[in-house]
């Protein structure tokens, strides 16, 4: 191992923050617990209390946010797993629904848990416990006090699939040479595109190696599927297609450009919507019933049915099954200020994808996507439905899929990468 740079007082200081907040950590979870929003089994984990044993052999901790990002990871597992058979691996992320999902599509020799709070306590006991062999941080995360304590104890790390926003950049300028120092603790640096290289290098303001390998959940591996629930589909159904991780803004065009296509084009088609937000269920149930359109819906253990217009699946963790049976998803997120939600996963299924304007959260995603001709913008819920006619969507679908081969080759370079930081 190269020696460590040594940290600037600007970089202390955030540390010395975190120590000084320290006494507040059991109740802030107690009253996110009381919310709901954490999880009544495994909210200890967030103090670095560990609900799992350590597997025996070599050890990779893999850390993403939220859900888009633990999903992308299991391309990566599944690229070092091919390589080195003899790894094991630790997923941490921070959201509840990110654990619920990601514990349905778990890889092979992997493990779940919550990251712990990045205080004095929690790191402590987290990294006395698994003393993982390599650290990945991937997308927008990298916590401080857990990165240097990595680096003091010898344990080499990357930053993978990195992604900063200007507005991020410009946030993380304000703490001086903070963040600078933080990314200089790191043994190696893979950007997305071009603009997150420019503001890493900034950051750290010298010659510091950063690589643009792409994007991890461009070359994801599939979601996982249920095979009785993908067996209650049959030649009885309409064309299937599927409005998934949708806002109620995505629903209500998906739901008129169902009924335009029906009566302005009289073509019939059935459609699954997978809302974002499951507490969402009613208001598409009224939506739906000021349409006109019938349904049934997964919260009530019910099945899609093909005399129904529509199958509402308010349900983690089943996009795989949606996906698989749909031919056309239309992505969620892209009508309103949330700028969009993951295409990669539909890409995967062979799913054509159509979006509204509004995508800055995966502004290079889609960029790529227009780019080959492998994804439709729709404005209106008419492009919608004129969208559901094309007969054109399977050959838009291939060029999607030639746009993940290729970005499987970036997410290869990762993984020798990372070896070889695993051998050093």
């Amino acid at each position: 191992m190269t020696n460590k740079p040594s940290i600037g007082p600007m970089l202390r200081l955030v540390l010395g923050v975190g120590a000084v907040l320290s006494p507040l950590a059991q109740p802030l979870l107690k009253r996110r617990l009381a919310k709901g929003k954490e999880d009544p089994a495994r909210w200890r984990e967030k103090l670095g209390e560990p609900t799992a044993a350590r597997p025996n052999g070599p050890l990779i901790w893999m850390h993403g946010v939220g859900v888009g990002e633990v999903m992308a990871l299991r391309g990566l597992i599944i690229a070092l797993s091919t390589k080195r058979p003899d790894l094991n691996f630790l997923v941490t992320s921070s959201a509840r629904s990110s654990g619920e999902v990601f514990e349905k599509n778990l890889p092979p020799r992997t493990q779940h848990q919550y990251l712990p709070l990045d205080m004095p306590g929690p790191v402590s006991r987290f990294l006395n416990h698994w003393k993982p062999d390599l650290a990945v941080w991937s997308d927008q995360e990298v916590w401080p006090r857990l990165a240097v304590t990595c680096a003091r104890r010898g344990i080499p790390q990357a930053y993978v699939a990195a992604r900063i926003t200007d507005k991020s950049a410009a946030a993380k300028s304000r703490f001086g040479d903070a963040y600078g120092d933080l990314y200089r603790l790191l043994d190696a640096r893979h950007a997305q595109e071009d603009r997150t290289a420019s503001a890493l290098r900034d950051l750290m303001g010298d010659e510091t190696d950063v690589q643009i390998t792409g994007s991890l959940k461009a070359a994801a591996a599939p979601l996982v599927c249920d095979a009785n629930l993908l067996a209650s589909f049959d030649a009885d159904f309409s064309p299937v297609w599927v409005v998934a991780s949708a806002h109620l803004i995505d629903i209500k065009l998906a739901l008129d450009a169902q009924i335009l296509a029906r009566e302005k084009h009289g073509f019939t088609s059935f459609l699954i919507i997978a809302p974002r937000i499951l507490t969402d269920t009613q208001p598409i149930e009224n939506m739906c019933e000021d349409r006109g359109l019938t349904w049934t819906k997964r919260s009530a253990k019910q099945l899609p049915d093909p005399a129904c217009d529509t199958f509402i699946a308010d349900s983690f963790g089943e996009l795989g099954t949606w996906y698989r049976v749909a031919s056309l998803a239309q992505i969620g997120g892209t009508f309103d200020a949330t700028e969009g939600h993951n295409p990669w996963e539909a890409v995967a299924l062979n799913c054509a994808i159509l979006h509204g304007p509004r995508v800055q959260n995966f502004a290079m995603d889609y960029a790529i996507l227009t780019d080959a001709d492998a994804a439709r913008l729709v404005k209106t819920a008419e492009d919608i439905a004129e969208a559901l006619l094309d007969t054109t969507l399977p050959q838009m679908s291939d060029r999607a899929m030639q746009v993940r081969t290729t970005a499987a080759q970036g997410l290869s370079r990762i993984a020798d990468d990372l070896l070889g930081l695993l051998r050093a």
